[in-house]
C-alpha cells in the first residue's frame, strides 16, 4: 500500500474513539488510515470495527502518529519513529511531557501533548492540548482538528495538562461515581433498581443538557433549584456538611499529583 495520512499507535478506547471521529468528520477516509496494536485479541475486534483500515501489529512509514498507549510505553515506541519518517506526533499519554518524548525521539519531529476524556467515544469528548515550540501553525491546527472530532478542545500551558488530567481526563469516573451513589440512595430509600438507574441515567443527561445550554453559572443553576427550607436546601445542607466541595477538590487534587508522577 501507499504511505497511509495517519498511522495510530494504540488501538485502545481512546485509539479507537479518535478513529472514529476522523472517519466521521472526513478528516481522512479508512483506506488512508493504519491502527498499530500489540494485542492480537484486539486487533480482531479493530479489523472488524474499520473493515477498511489497516490493522497492523508493526508501525509502518507515515508522516504523522498518534500515541495512544499507556506512559510507560511511550518511551519504547517514540524512540523508533524517526526510522519511519515522522514528522508530526500527538500524544494522549497521561502524565508525559513533551520534552520526555522529545528526549527519545529528537527535535526533528514536532510534537503536541493532549489529554482527551471518554466521552469522546461517542463524540463528545472534553480535551486540551499544548504544543512544543517547534510546532508550525500547521501542525497545531492537524493536531486540534483530530482532538475536535470527538469533542471541545481548549488551549493550555502544558504545565497545566496535569491538572486537566485531574480534572476532565479523571472526571467522567467522578460522575460514574456519583451515578451509583445516586442510584443506590434511591434504592435504599424503596425504589426497584431500575427505577432508580432510569431516574439518574436521565438526571444526569437532563443536568448536563441543561448546563451547556444555559448561560447561567453552575452556582446560579444549583441556586434555582434550591428554594429555601425545602427538600433541595436540606440535601445541599447535608452535602455541605459532610464537605463535599473538600472532597471533589482532594479527588482532582490526587488525580493531578498522580499525572505528575506518570510523567517523572
Amino acid at each position: 500500500m501507499s504511505s497511509p495520512s495517519l498511522v495510530i499507535f494504540g488501538g485502545g478506547n481512546m485509539g479507537a474513539a479518535l478513529a472514529r471521529g476522523l472517519v466521521a468528520e472526513k478528516f481522512l477516509v479508512p483506506s488512508e488510515l493504519v491502527i498499530v496494536e500489540k494485542s492480537s485479541d484486539r486487533r480482531a475486534i479493530l479489523s472488524k470495527d474499520f473493515p477498511e483500515s489497516v490493522i497492523s501489529e508493526q508501525m509502518l512509514n507515515c508522516d504523522s502518529v498518534i500515541v495512544a498507549v499507556k506512559p510507560n510505553d511511550v518511551a519504547e515506541i517514540c524512540s523508533t519513529l524517526n526510522n519511519f519518517g515522522v514528522r508530526q506526533l500527538l500524544s494522549i499519554a497521561a502524565g508525559v511531557t513533551i520534552a520526555s518524548i522529545e528526549s527519545v525521539c529528537g527535535n526533528s519531529i514536532s510534537v503536541v501533548r493532549a489529554m482527551p476524556n471518554t466521552p469522546a467515544l461517542i463524540g463528545q469528548g472534553a480535551s486540551a492540548m499544548a504544543a512544543s515550540v517547534n510546532c508550525s501553525s500547521d501542525q497545531i491546527s492537524w493536531a486540534k482538528k483530530i482532538l475536535q472530532s470527538v469533542g471541545k478542545v481548549v488551549d493550555v500551558e502544558e504545565n497545566l495538562l496535569d491538572a486537566v488530567t485531574g480534572l476532565s481526563g479523571s472526571g467522567p469516573a467522578y460522575i460514574f461515581l456519583l451515578a451509583e451513589a445516586l442510584t443506590n440512595a434511591g434504592v435504599q430509600q424503596g425504589l426497584s433498581a431500575e427505577v432508580a438507574n432510569d431516574l439518574v441515567r436521565q438526571l444526569l443527561v437532563g443536568s448536563s443538557a441543561l448546563l451547556a445550554q444555559s448561560a447561567d453559572s453552575p452556582a446560579k443553576l444549583r441556586q434555582n433549584v434550591t428554594s429555601p427550607n425545602g427538600t433541595t436546601a436540606a440535601g445541599i445542607a447535608t452535602l455541605e456538611n459532610k464537605h463535599f466541595a473538600e472532597i471533589i477538590s482532594a479527588a482532582v487534587h490526587a488525580a493531578t499529583a498522580r499525572s505528575k508522577e506518570l510523567g517523572q
